[in-house]
């Protein structure tokens, strides 16, 4: 009986002193809240405990290829930024220019491994690098080989993939691993499918927040293994068997490897920097194209305006950088597929420490907002490109004629810088993000002058934009892929 009674009063103490540790940190942070005027904003109310309904949502609008269309009901229903209870712990999303900049920008603190990659890495990205166009070149003859004959239909989105890798391989690596020309259950096929399988399962964890430990197991960490695996090969012969920097210069041979090996003599830190520019050179350019040609093949008009642009230059291996930057419609298009099917349409910030975002608070929605430190804030760049305020009331549809008019976008200094993010911005915003725009545009003026005719195969559906099934990984994949005819 003493022993249960002693167990007792422990357990109470215990509980008292976490209860008061919880009233003494609730108190701080009440009374940062009045100093600043915090409110909270619209909740997005839960229908089960603990909020496992919003996990259940999540999971099932993402089998469902609808989670996209989940989380811009989420905005429209409660307002541009909303606070949830999730799994007991509250978490909060916006999609509010002005608090994207203080998320981005005036109130980001950068981790010193994260400031010192940056430093290493831009000045390898620079565009002097593939200003000329030839570092696509080999690629782009793989892929114009890989696409059938008149009358074919194609599924680009799967080359595409592969297209890219091929690309992001050539620039780091100073020639391609030709993935493009590689048979199924070859290395180069392995990595990649290795790749997707570890990426599905990251976004699940990454979805879990704080219990990201329940995804995992076996397929998971074997797939990991063999990213690396297949990375520590690449780095390792190529640093072997690289020339010499003289030998570069003659050949005129860049070779980003090479460069960043200087700053990363580290192995494991090498490798890290190599897969993350994989990652970020192959699906969000990858999926861009997607779109692109997913679109231009339900939308003729748009499609002619391209051809007829296109149709003014010359042979495509005679163009630089220059020349495809000059076509002011084509780079409309792009603008337009980025701001309706951003490549990563949802991203999530950890507060290191309690901040106060500008707005989204109160029965008006303008109060500002206190995220306690440890708290999670979502960010949807595919919502907020979808905002009328911003876009228009025609917010919802393709047009890329609108990139030329007086958006309500441009209103101000704020949501002119962050209300269109496709490449993220502040201090983080997208090193390769010139390097993608002129892979795309190159891509798309070669596949034009290789086929004069590209349409809708007959019996593929023309859906209304947004409602077509999407499958979100690290980025937007349209579900059932590109598909479309090709005609010379």
């Amino acid at each position: 009986m003493q022993f249960a009674a002693l167990s007792a009063l422990l357990l109470l103490a215990v509980v008292l002193k976490h209860y008061w540790s919880w009233r003494q940190r609730q108190e701080v942070l009440d009374a940062i809240a009045r100093e600043h005027g915090c409110l909270d904003p619209p909740l997005l109310e839960n229908q089960r405990p603990l909020g496992v309904d919003r996990l259940e949502q999540i999971f099932r609008a993402s089998a469902e290829s609808r989670l996209m269309e989940l989380f811009l009901f989420h905005f429209r229903q409660t307002g541009y930024t909303l606070k949830q209870i999730f799994l007991l712990t509250p978490a909060y999303g916006t999609v509010d220019p002005a608090n994207l900049e203080a998320i981005l920008s005036t109130k980001f603190e950068g981790e010193d491994a994260w400031k010192r990659s940056k430093l290493m890495l831009r000045p390898q990205l620079v565009h002097r690098q593939y200003e000329d166009l030839k570092l696509f070149d080999e690629p782009m003859d793989d892929l114009l080989d890989s696409l059938p004959s008149s009358g074919g239909i194609v599924d680009l989105q799967a080359l595409f993939f592969r297209f890219t890798l091929d690309v992001t391989t050539a620039f780091l690596l100073g020639e391609s691993i030709r993935s493009l020309k590689s048979s199924p259950g070859s290395p180069e096929q392995n990595f990649a499918a290795a790749f997707d399988l570890a990426q599905s399962y990251i976004i699940q964890r990454f979805r879990l927040l704080d219990l990201f430990w329940l995804i995992g197991g076996r397929k998971f960490y074997e797939a990991c293994r063999q990213v690396n695996e297949f990375a520590d090969k690449v780095i390792e012969q190529n640093l072997r068997d690289t020339p010499s920097e003289d030998d570069e210069i003659e050949t005129g041979r860049y070779i980003f490897l090479r460069k960043v090996a200087k700053s990363f003599p580290d192995r494991a830190a090498l490798r890290g920097q190599i897969v993350n520019i994989l990652v970020a050179g192959r699906d969000t350019t990858a999926c861009l194209l997607s779109w692109t040609f997913y679109l231009l093949v339900r939308h003729p008009k748009v499609m002619e305006k391209v051809r007829a642009e296109i149709s003014a230059l010359g042979d495509a291996k005679s163009l630089t950088r220059d020349d495809l930057r000059s076509l002011k419609y084509l780079q409309n298009v792009l603008k337009e597929v980025l701001r309706l099917y951003p490549s990563v349409p949802v991203n999530t910030r950890t507060a290191v420490k309690t901040t106060v975002l500008p707005t989204g608070g109160g029965p008006d929605r303008k109060s500002p907002v206190l995220v306690p430190a440890g708290s999670a804030v979502a960010y949807s760049v595919y919502t907020m490109h979808r905002r009328p305020d911003l876009y228009g009331l025609d917010a919802e549809l393709f047009r890329p004629e609108r990139w030329d008019e007086d958006l309500p976008l441009f209103k101000d200094r704020v949501s002119h810088n962050y209300g269109y993010l496709p490449f993220s911005g502040g201090p983080r915003i997208c090193l390769g993000m010139d390097f993608a725009l002129t892979e795309a545009a190159y891509t798309i003026v070669c596949i034009f002058q290789r086929y004069p005719e590209i349409t809708l195969p007959e019996g593929e559906k023309a859906e209304v934009v947004g409602l077509e099934k999407q499958t979100v990984t690290l980025v937007l994949q349209i579900t059932d892929g590109c598909k479309v005819k090709l005609g010379c």
